[in-house]
């Protein structure tokens, strides 16, 4: 019996496809009429959306997407084609596919990719380490969504998650451990995670449970003592309460404190982004700067490092 051809899809967010009013107002428009990210009446939420959100954040983001824009096009686009050619390299008989949830390449167009490869079987790896309705459900919802138009259709193995599996706790212990040689070793390692609104967890996503675990296999990693190590969330949206605490008000009382040297990873994101580049390594510094703080330095995301290819490797080896 042959075994079936097999392809891996790696599937991020996604990002705007140039640094524009424009381009940044049609990314915002997929992005945030998904019921997985915003689960609002649509009633009440359609009016919002168009006549207020996107005419006045569209122009703002965009001048902060300015800001970090590479020379290749948007960091999380750059970081996240590198990853895929990096692990194809790696995996030289397996085609390995990329597709964003918004934007694009859309997660229909990898499908179509692998499958006229002739794939039958698509190993499906978000890459999202810490579980959330918002992000890992809504990639499984377009995969539904994709496969239901379809008279045949590839097996399918979706890698919920990977928020304590051993290669990605080293990775992060070696960049962490990388960092500190590099700076010297903080008197405090921030670990800031993307916020999610407190509602979805009280309504049963796992995601702080998650994160909890991931901080929790780090800090063991490094051997750092408990108090040498904090867990905050980042980038709410909107009024209603999201995970606490929150990471800019944590910056503030730090550096009111006088606290003198402090590194700050965030570990949810695979790519750096506009959320990691701008918000934590600029906006977030600034804060803490600003009240009194020391020394900061922001710890960059796995990107494409070796050890988190060879991770990819690793959590897809067996469905390989």
């Amino acid at each position: 019996m042959s075994q079936a051809k097999t392809g891996i899809l790696l599937a991020n967010l996604g990002t705007p496809e140039a640094p524009t009013p424009d381009a940044v107002k049609r990314y915002l428009r997929q992005f945030l009429s998904d019921r997985r990210v915003v689960d609002t009446s649509r009633l009440l939420w359609w009016p919002l959306l168009r006549g207020v959100i996107l005419p006045i954040r569209s122009p703002r983001v965009a001048k902060l997407y300015q800001s970090v824009w590479m020379e290749e096009g948007s960091p999380l686009m750059v970081f996240s084609r590198r990853q895929q050619r990096a692990l194809a390299a790696r995996l030289a008989d397996v085609p390995v596919a990329l597709g964003m949830s918004y934007g694009s390449p859309s997660l229909e167009s990898a499908v179509e990719e692998l499958m006229a490869q002739d794939v039958e079987h698509i190993v499906v790896l978000p890459l999202y380490p810490q579980y959330s309705c918002s992000t890992v459900g809504a990639v499984w919802d377009e995969l539904g969504r994709i496969l239901a138009k379809k008279r045949q259709i590839p097996g399918i193995t979706f890698i919920r998650d990977y928020a304590d599996e051993q290669a990605y706790i080293t990775a992060l212990a070696n960049s962490v451990r990388a960092s500190f040689a590099l700076h010297g070793e903080p008197d405090l390692l921030l670990l800031s995670y993307h916020g999610i609104p407190q509602r979805y967890a009280d309504e049963g996503d796992s995601y702080p449970q998650r994160c909890r675990d991931t901080t929790r296999e780090l800090v063991s990693a490094l051997e750092l003592p408990p108090e040498k190590v904090m867990m905050t969330f980042q980038s709410r949206f909107g009024r209603e309460p999201w995970l606490t605490p929150y990471t800019d008000e944590t910056m503030k009382m730090l550096g009111e404190k006088g606290v003198k040297h402090i590194q700050v990873m965030s570990p949810g994101f695979a790519a750096d982004c506009l959320e990691t580049l701008e918000e934590i390594a600029v906006q977030n510094r600034e804060f803490f700067l600003e009240a009194g703080g020391g020394k900061y330095e922001y710890i960059p995301a796995l990107n494409d490092s070796p050890d988190h290819i060879e991770m990819m490797v690793s959590l897809t080896e067996k469905y390989r």
